[in-house]
């Protein structure tokens, strides 16, 4: 690979990625230690590791305090603590990373969003994780959350959440369209392309429109809409993410990016929606993640979920994806780094954080340990991942991919050619990956 593809400003750029979509709940504050450990003191021949990864909720500050004390009390020839980076404003977070990348000073277990897997290892800012898990380990791990941490054949990152989107739909609202409720339990009756359109229209009125499928206008629009490309047979890039000329701008994909934006442009869905367009009666149905449930089953709202609509022909895939852990370049001991990855995503550890933050656990022995998952709205997020669930597009240049790709889907819905748009995006995503990783 050309050595041009470190320098500072392409790490910058990639890393500037939104990650909004997927990332959850964040907390005000600036970097803090947690997790310093109790018990067990150190000596001359203790290993110590640090984590780099994001503020987060409360819930899972505390979460990362008792876990950390917890190893720490047990394993005193390995000390591990973690800083908690605020990234509520300008990207705080990736500028560090940015910094610690380039003089050679990163942490030795680095968080990055699930995307980015891709473009951290083909950096070399990441090593393999291959052995970290047992085969049988591997395998109770969602399928998803494996294909996102891969990259050239082997494992670079594990996380202990994934995450989903459902169809949310105002029982009220169908019921006065005279609308019968979408399925949750029977995948083959899902609501099709077709008779998603067919129902927004009919769910359109002068007080609300029929659906909502704009979670964001940056990463929220590959995340929350890219599985319908794949329902189409138009993958973005090439399998082996090198090149988007001829996939993100063939004719299966144009006729998928207008089938969207027709919904903006009929008048049954928002271009800019308002906050909480669902929850606040402003919208029939909506393309949201996992994480509305919490918030939506402590409203008086009367709602109910379906799966992701499936193509005409029955094509089903489930958009996936969250945050990982992976050992960076610049730990010096990987032994102590892989016995603490290793004990971390175990399938207590996965279980108690995916409850403390309302996600559905990456493991699937998990879910024995975790209450809510086996009925509901919750049965049916996990039952896509094990089942439909694709991660997104794995390739170093995946952040020109989204970025071009979020654009190009806005200048369409505005009224701009969506051939003419995804040429652009493939040429933009083609001179990225051949300026810096081609051989």
């Amino acid at each position: 690979m050309k050595s041009k593809k470190v320098l500072a400003a392409a790490l910058a750029a990639a890393l500037a990625v939104s990650m909004a979509a997927c990332s959850g709940g964040t907390s005000s504050g600036g970097t803090t230690a947690s997790g310093s450990g109790e018990g067990g003191g150190a000596t001359s021949e203790t290993v110590n590791l640090t984590i780099w990864s994001p503020t987060d909720t409360a819930g899972i500050e505390q979460w990362w305090v008792d876990t950390l004390n917890t190893w720490n009390s047990e394993h005193p020839e390995i000390r591990v603590s973690r800083e908690a980076i605020d990234r509520s404003s300008s990207y705080d977070y990736e500028n560090k990373i940015t910094t610690a990348t380039t003089s050679n000073s990163l942490p030795d277990i680095l968080f990055i969003d699930g995307p980015m897997v891709s473009y951290y290892a083909a950096n070399g800012i990441i090593i393999p994780i291959d052995d970290v898990y047992t085969e049988e380990d591997k395998e109770d791990f969602m399928p998803s959350t494996i294909q996102q941490n891969t990259y050239d054949g082997h494992l670079y990152a594990i996380g202990a959440t994934e995450s989903s989107v459902l169809l949310y739909y105002n029982k009220d609202y169908l019921d006065a369209a005279g609308i019968e409720y979408p399925t949750d339990s029977d995948i083959n009756e899902a609501w099709t392309w077709s008779e998603f359109a067919e129902n927004a229209a009919k769910l359109t009125t002068s007080d609300y429109v029929g659906t909502n499928i704009i979670m964001d206008k940056g990463e929220g629009i590959i995340y929350g809409l890219g599985s319908f490309w794949n329902e189409a047979d138009a993958p973005m890039v090439s399998d082996d993410g090198t090149t988007a000329e001829g996939y993100v701008n063939s004719d299966a994909s144009v006729e998928t990016l207008n089938y969207l934006a027709d919904l903006v442009k009929n008048g049954y869905a928002n271009q800019d929606p308002i906050t909480d367009e669902f929850l606040n009666g402003k919208c029939a149905t909506m393309l949201g993640g996992s994480w509305n449930i919490q918030t939506l089953e402590g409203s008086d709202l009367n709602w109910g979920v379906s799966y992701y609509p499936v193509s005409n022909d029955g094509k089903a895939v489930s958009p996936t994806g969250d945050w990982s852990a992976g050992v960076s370049k610049n730990c010096e001991n990987t032994d102590a780094a892989f016995e603490f990855l290793q004990w971390l995503m175990n399938t207590e550890n996965c279980a108690t954080y995916a409850d403390t933050i309302s996600k559905p656990a990456t493991r699937i022995s998990s879910y024995d340990l975790m209450e809510g998952w086996d009925e509901g709205p919750r049965a049916l997020v996990r039952w896509q991942l094990e089942n439909t669930g694709v991660a997104r597009p794995r390739t170093p240049s995946y952040s020109i991919l989204s970025t071009e790709f979020a654009s190009a889907f806005l200048n369409v819905i505005s009224g701009s050619d969506a051939k003419t748009e995804l040429d652009n995006v493939a040429a933009e995503f083609d001179d990225d990956y051949q300026t810096y990783y081609a051989e």
